[in-house]
């Protein structure tokens, strides 16, 4: 297994990857990540400073990937946390939450106060495993990420 930052060649496997997530929890379709446009261009998103993605490669193979991303309308000093997603065939492994801590100390490191996570009660195993590394619950979203069906909201203070 190898954690690596994103290439474009990445791109097309992890929107796919992403995509079968949603579908795989029964996760809303419209108004998430499963219907941005976007996630099909993550690494040319990723094309700043401020942001980062890595993925999780095994065998040659994309099998998820996480980032942090300065999500317009965000408060001074925040930073999203964005598509962190897994193959169920590397879940259990330790994969997610050694890519969950780089992601939080790359964030760390490049001068972020805080991280901002959204998601859904789909993905519960994933809210516990934010809650285990310091998350908290916010009651409403923060930003715009044009995510508008996510119902959990979450921060950490770094």
């Amino acid at each position: 297994m190898t954690i690596r930052p994103i290439e474009m060649r990445d791109q097309a496997p992890l929107a796919r990857l992403i995509r079968a997530v949603f579908e795989e929890y029964g996760a809303p379709l419209v108004h998430t990540v499963y219907d941005d446009p976007r996630t099909w261009h993550i690494c040319e998103t990723m094309q700043r400073e401020d942001a980062t993605y890595w993925v999780v490669e095994e065998d040659g193979e994309v099998m998820g990937g996480c980032g942090f991303f300065p999500t317009e309308g965000l408060p001074e000093g925040y930073a999203e946390v964005v598509k962190f997603y897994l193959s169920p065939r590397v879940r259990g492994k330790g994969y997610g939450s050694r890519l969950f801590r780089l992601v939080i100390d790359e964030a760390r490191k490049a001068g972020y106060t805080y991280l901002y996570i959204e998601s859904f009660p789909e993905f519960a195993d994933a809210v516990k495993m934010y809650a285990r590394h310091g998350f908290t619950d916010l009651p409403h979203r923060l930003g715009n990420s044009g995510h508008t069906a996510t119902s959990i909201h979450m921060e950490l203070v770094l």
